[in-house]
């Protein structure tokens, strides 16, 4: 091995057995000794085992609990331009083969730890990558990876007109970095004047704020769930709560159902879904301003139409401390939802939160199932898209649960 240029941080037992398997982040708590000199924050260090064994390389966060972030495991790697031209290309190749061609135009480029940038978030809007940047080390980064990201992508023949930044999240403060949103400069080029643009996904049209939707702009991971809900849709009466900007309910319009009513408590949400549906030329909608755990008891007192419910909501937890509150929020609408079914109705039920595990939410549809006098169908289970692949070595990167059932 060549002599390391690197200051080094010596961990623990404990953090050397989460690095050898696959975790790629070292707690402030798990270092032994620390380099003499401080590293200067958002550089480079080398983390070892009690013996002196080489762990890995990578970004120190001085202000964060997680003190060192690892981008390699390679002894002999050089941490250049190239080094990170090859991370991306390696991303890209494994979207263009996980991925049909006509996903690619809407799709996550990088998935922090799963792609091994860790902190960066890339998602693409047709001609638009939309970046958030989450550790201190991207965030110096950026200056030499994000031409790269627009130079892999157009030389494989994708038009990519500009780089916009949605670094508008608390998190950052927690790294020491203050939030921002706007163009990334890229060098001797001009920017889109509009922060707006068009994606199709399942032949499904949408407009995408990427200044000011949520997160990026658009959720994506739900992609081939949302094609799961359209192949079930025709001649249905579909509710589809939390709809947001109306994604499951356009795709269950879009796949024949009889009647859709996309409900959303945000009268923004509501007027961006009604916008889309008259983008996608779809009459078989309807829309509700209504907060969900208001409407499905009121739904039930007062009869209605519908035999397809789907539950999208945004994620009721993003901590462990919360979990038994959230997974009360869950069971409560999931149970008020199979109330509302006839039997031989269906039921789409999703959770976004790392924090409620499958484990626990499934718990909860079987309580949520026996208290309503239901028995559940299982159609299918589903993830989130390939696009946000998981680690298995990084359980924080598996997030997204999805079923599919019939209430019988």
């Amino acid at each position: 091995m060549k002599e390391r240029a690197y200051p080094v941080y010596t961990v623990n037992k404990h953090a050397e057995g989460l690095l050898v398997g696959g975790h790629p982040w070292v707690y402030e708590n798990d270092i032994l000794h620390s380099p003499e000199n401080e590293p200067e924050n958002g550089t480079l260090a080398d983390v070892v085992s009690t013996k002196g064994s080489y762990l890995g390389t990578g970004f120190v966060s001085l202000k964060s609990k997680i003190r060192v972030r690892l981008i390699s495991r390679n002894a002999n790697d050089t941490f250049d331009a190239a080094f990170w031209r090859r991370r991306v290309e390696y991303a890209w190749n494994y979207r263009k083969t996980v991925l049909e061609p006509a996903d690619l135009s809407a799709c996550r480029v990088i998935f922090g730890e799963a792609d091994q940038f860790p902190g960066l978030t890339v998602d693409r809007f047709s001609n638009i990558l939309v970046t958030q940047t989450l550790s201190v080390g991207m965030e110096k980064l950026k200056p030499v990876l994000f031409p790269i990201l627009a130079e892999v992508l157009r030389a494989d023949g994708q038009t990519i007109d500009g780089i916009y930044e949605r670094n508008d999240e608390a998190l950052r403060a927690k790294e020491g970095l203050e939030q921002n949103k706007g163009w990334f400069e890229l060098p001797g080029e001009t920017h889109p004047a509009s922060t707006q643009t068009e994606i199709c996904e399942n032949g499904v049209y949408y407009h995408v704020d990427f200044e000011n939707g949520q997160k990026t702009g658009f959720f994506l991971d739900q992609k081939y769930n949302r094609r799961a809900v359209a192949r079930l849709a025709a001649g249905h009466t579909v509710l589809d709560c939390f709809t947001h900007t109306g994604s499951f309910a356009l795709n269950a319009a879009a796949g024949g159902a009889a009647r859709v009513t996309a409900a959303d408590i945000s009268a923004e949400a509501i007027a961006m879904a009604q916008r889309n549906a008259q983008r996608n030329g779809l009459t078989n909608m309807d829309f509700l301003c209504e907060d969900t755990f208001e409407l499905l008891p009121r739904l039930e007192r007062e009869g209605h139409p519908y035999d397809f419910i789907i539950l999208d909501p945004p994620a009721f937890t993003k901590a462990r401390r919360t979990v038994e509150n959230a997974m009360r929020g869950y069971k409560e609408i999931n149970y008020r939802a199979m109330k509302l079914l006839p039997r031989g109705g269906y039921l789409a039920t999703a959770s976004c939160s790392h924090f409620a595990t499958e484990e626990l939410f499934i718990k909860m549809l079987r309580a949520a199932a026996k208290d309503a006098h239901r028995q559940l169908r299982q159609i299918e289970v589903k993830q989130q898209a390939p696009d946000h692949p998981i680690l298995w070595g990084v359980p924080e990167t598996n997030y997204l649960k999805f079923f599919l059932f019939q209430v019988i």
